[in-house]
């Protein structure tokens, strides 16, 4: 495929080449530099906070390697280049760095950054300050920003300059105001700031009275939203208030604690209002070729499914599988299904993000393909959304309108209740079992109302029965049975006489419910009002619903009845029959001697 494609292939915190890309939790990759060098806390893309830098996207990596060989090279080079810094190699550093620069003047902004990091350590300050102020023309900074500022001001707080640097500190927060390193150093300095002169001015702070310190501090970090203009003014009022105004200094880690967020406040607001001067320092753009002989659909296949990737999720590992291959894997165990890595950090967190450029990048290459895939799961997806036909089936007996909930753990109903939440039934039947057929004739519709995922992968669904049914035929699907099945409704009584001798009888059923209910033991009373919750109210219409008036599901729930029998009364499309044979297990309770 010859066409541009603009920026794809670019860091979004960096903007070099996204060499030995990284995919966080969010779905977004970066280049390994940014993330292990922690030079971004938080996603360009999608402000999610950036946690624990994990390993190289293998699938990204190879992609990339393949595709443009040269800046991959050079990305392994600037890699080799980080981990001399890191061995306090720094002469090393600073001759690869060179080689690099001169191999390419252009476009040598990471390198010069790192040659000025190790001139820095080698207190060589002057060549130091000469590669950063480099990187912070205006021209440079459209490719390193934040951090080549960081790196100018962390020279000049080296030569001593510290004024100096706290101005180029604060340009660096204007620039990029979550930048993790100059959030820290300004924070350190202020605390040693405060430890030197702290003690000698906690004393005339007392005697001038440190309330109204505080008050003046508290007026600075509640400022109000206000646009670019109101902000400028509102600052240098501030600004000039708390000048005058002493501030609060005690020996307590709480007023110092104050103190830093007083700081970090102002630069928070100073960044609100530079930030329409900058403007001009927008990211350039890149523009890469990748040739259609260099396209094997076989990059982009699942490792699992052996298709194209559907939705692709990446792991902190590096591998990549479609979302759904890698839930129904971690359905079983929470490792990787490649090189067993263990992912129950990954699983608790339960967010199995697309990993956005690999999507991009098959919907750009693979037009046709990506279309057949889609098509092929809509499909899927469609078949089951069909509740009688093939609809899942669970093994326990259920009644309509009766809540209960459901310890789901194994892995075929896990599978089986995602699959209701993804295709939005939010559905499924309940039979109980029979050892011949595998499960009875009858049963119920079960309503999901919320599900609770635990760490493990087990959870809790909420539900309460919907509509009965019946089964017609039987199945099996991925684990789970499933059944095509007809739905049951109550004849109705169309005769007024009819209709009235029924009312009468609901009623006396209902009285006799009640009085049995009232008279249990209070152990009882509370166990049931706990899992089934209290007794329906008396309805006025008793057909006004296929399944009859609540209360006679709510009392074949509660009454101490065998299961099957149970399933008899279910199955009954008769109002009449279901209110005789509640009334006679009524008596016969009643009947024995407390």
């Amino acid at each position: 495929w010859d066409g541009c494609m603009d920026n794809i292939f670019a860091c979004p915190n960096c903007q070099s080449f996204l060499g030995e890309p990284i995919t966080i939790a969010c779905g977004h990759s970066y280049c390994k530099r940014c993330l292990h060098k922690q030079l971004v806390s938080k996603c360009k893309l999608c402000d999610e906070a950036v946690t624990g830098a994990e390993k190289v996207n293998i699938t990204l990596s190879r992609l990339l390697d393949k595709w443009f060989p040269g800046e991959t090279k050079t990305t392994k080079t600037l890699s080799k280049l980080d981990e001399l810094l890191s061995n306090k190699r720094y002469h090393e550093a600073v001759r690869l760095a060179t080689d690099v620069i001169q191999a390419d003047p252009e476009s040598s902004a990471v390198a010069r950054l790192s040659r000025a990091e190790a001139y820095t350590a080698l207190r060589q300050y002057h060549k130091a300050l000469e590669d950063a102020e480099f990187c912070c023309r205006p021209e440079m900074l459209q490719r390193c920003s934040a951090e080549a500022v960081f790196r100018k001001a962390t020279v000049l707080y080296e030569m001593g300059q510290v004024d100096k640097s706290l101005q180029v500190f604060l340009q660096c927060l204007v620039l990029d105001e979550s930048f993790p390193c100059a959030k820290r150093h300004m924070e350190k300095r202020r605390w040693e700031s405060l430890e030197r002169h702290g003690l000698s001015r906690a004393h005339s702070l007392r005697i001038h009275g440190s309330s109204c310190g505080d008050e003046g501090l508290k007026r600075v970090c509640s400022a109000p939203q206000l646009g670019d203009r109101e902000k400028g003014s509102l600052l240098k009022r501030k600004l000039s208030v708390s000048d005058t105004e002493p501030s609060v200094v005690d020996t307590g880690n709480s007023k110092y604690k104050k103190q830093v967020h007083w700081l970090i406040n102002c630069l928070f607001l100073i960044s609100g209002v530079a930030k329409s001067s900058i403007q001009h320092l927008g990211k350039e753009k890149t523009c890469k070729k990748v040739s259609k002989d260099l396209l094997d659909p076989n990059d982009f296949e699942c490792a699992l499914c052996m298709r194209l990737f559907y939705e692709p999720v990446s792991t902190p590992c590096g591998h990549t599988f479609c979302k759904n291959c890698l839930e129904r894997c971690m359905d079983h165990t929470p490792h990787c299904p490649l090189c067993k890595e263990s992912l129950k950090q990954y699983l608790a967190c339960r967010k199995y993000m697309v990993t956005t450029l690999l999507d991009t990048l098959i919907k750009q290459n693979k037009r046709q393909e990506y279309a057949e895939r889609t098509k092929t799961h809509a499909d899927e997806t469609r078949e089951l959304s069909d509740l009688t036909k093939n609809g899942p089936i669970s093994g326990t007996m259920a009644n309509p309108t009766v809540p209960g909930p459901l310890h789901v753990f194994e892995p075929r109903y896990r599978l089986m209740i995602r699959r209701c939440m993804e295709t939005g039934t939010r559905q499924f039947g309940m039979c109980i079992n029979d050892p011949q057929k595998g499960f009875v004739d009858y049963g119920c519709m079960l309503i999901i109302r919320s599900v609770h995922f635990l760490p493990d992968g087990r959870s809790v669904v909420d539900t309460v029965g919907g509509k009965r049914f019946r089964v017609l035929t039987r199945g099996m699907k991925d684990g789970y049975s499933t059944a095509n099945i007809e739905h049951l409704e109550d004849t109705r009584a169309e005769d007024s006489e009819e209709h009235k001798r029924l009312q009468e009888l609901y009623d006396a059923v209902y009285d006799q419910a009640r009085v049995w209910f009232q008279n249990l033991k209070v152990r009882f009373h509370n166990q049931i009002l706990q899992h089934f919750g209290p007794m329906p109210e008396r309805e006025a219409d008793i057909q006004a619903t296929p399944n009859g008036p609540a209360c006679c599901w709510w009392l074949l729930a509660v009454l101490p009845i065998d299961p099957r029998y149970q399933l008899s009364v279910l199955s009954m499309t008769s109002l009449r029959e279901r209110l005789v044979k509640i009334q006679q297990i009524l008596a016969y309770l009643q009947s024995i001697p407390s």
